[in-house]
């Protein structure tokens, strides 16, 4: 019976070492079944997205079990999203995107950039080739006919680019006065149809696909004017080599937004929510990309508009 006994207990003491991990080298009081928190900066709760857990159905869920997204943006445009050395585009826009994405843990080389100019950006978003459109894309009511809008995500304003020995044309009043001057803008952009009220003539205006052409056109004296945003013209005028100079004041304000389909309340206000916690990295993209240009004041997030 003693025997026995001893027996029960070694092996008792024997099953308890084993519990214990013993035999498999862990150090005494560790767990190594316990859940592990991802160091990835991707996953932080100041990304805007906290564990990455969307509610099923949502765009966010979907895009994020993907791991993938495609975004339209435009290839022809300094300091927001011009096509760089890396075969990709690179500006404001690129990198105000890039924020959304990483949101929702998705990361910059599983983006699918879509070049997307002024004339098809519904269209793009309509036939569902891109998840979102960040490409210097003016929110208007006729446009939110057919799309939604998350933001603004900046304010930009009209203005003038001209041949830098051009004293003539002075700002868009005297437009009207030069019925000659040719003025060149983007089909389907906001700019195009703003700039008809001051023309003496519906001839004046002159619309290519893309804006390089029109700053081509400017160059070999095709055109006497390019009129977009504010912006945009200061990154043509600082790639110009004093070629081109700004005139006249901005005379429109044209607030940014982020076009996604109609009807995605939920990633809409996911977008304005990242943003808006997110400051710290939109002014590190301004100042980095379409900031860095001489003449540009400092980006000011504006304050979202109610998604509908």
């Amino acid at each position: 019976m003693r025997t026995k006994s001893l027996i029960a207990l070694l092996a008792a003491s024997a099953l308890a070492l084993t519990a214990c991990g013993g035999d498999d080298g862990a150090e005494p009081g560790t767990d190594d079944t316990a859940p592990v928190t991802s160091t990835d900066p991707m996953e932080s709760p100041d990304e805007g997205s906290g564990d990455m857990t969307f509610e099923a159905g949502t765009t966010m869920a979907e895009l994020s079990d993907a791991g993938t997204i495609q975004i339209g943006t435009k290839f022809d445009q300094p300091g927001f999203g011009l096509k760089g050395l890396s075969g990709g585009p690179e500006g404001f826009d690129v990198e105000v995107a890039k924020i959304i994405a990483g949101a929702m843990g998705i990361t910059e080389d599983n983006i699918e950039w879509v070049e997307t100019p002024s004339k098809v950006r519904e269209e793009v978003i309509e036939q569902g080739k891109v998840d979102m459109v960040v490409a210097t894309y003016t929110m208007n009511e006729k446009r939110a006919e057919r799309i939604a809008f998350a933001g603004p995500y900046y304010m930009a304003g009209q203005q003038l680019m001209v041949a830098a020995d051009d004293d003539t044309i002075t700002g868009p009043e005297s437009l009207m006065e030069n019925p000659n001057a040719k003025v060149c803008s983007v089909t389907g952009s906001t700019p195009s149809e703003q700039i008809k009220e001051y023309l003496a003539n519906d001839s004046q205006l002159v619309l290519f696909d893309v804006y390089d052409k029109c700053a081509d056109a400017l160059r070999t004296g095709q055109v006497q004017v390019v009129t977009t945003d504010n912006v945009i013209l200061l990154g043509f005028v600082s790639e110009s080599d004093g070629e081109f100079k700004l005139v006249g004041e901005q005379f429109t304000e044209e607030p940014y937004g982020i076009g996604i389909e109609k009807g995605d309340t939920a990633f809409c206000e996911f977008i304005n929510e990242t943003l808006q916690e997110n400051e710290d990295a939109y002014n590190e993209a301004w100042s980095s990309t379409a900031g860095a240009v001489e003449g540009a004041s400092p980006a000011e997030l504006p304050e979202p508009e109610p998604c509908v």
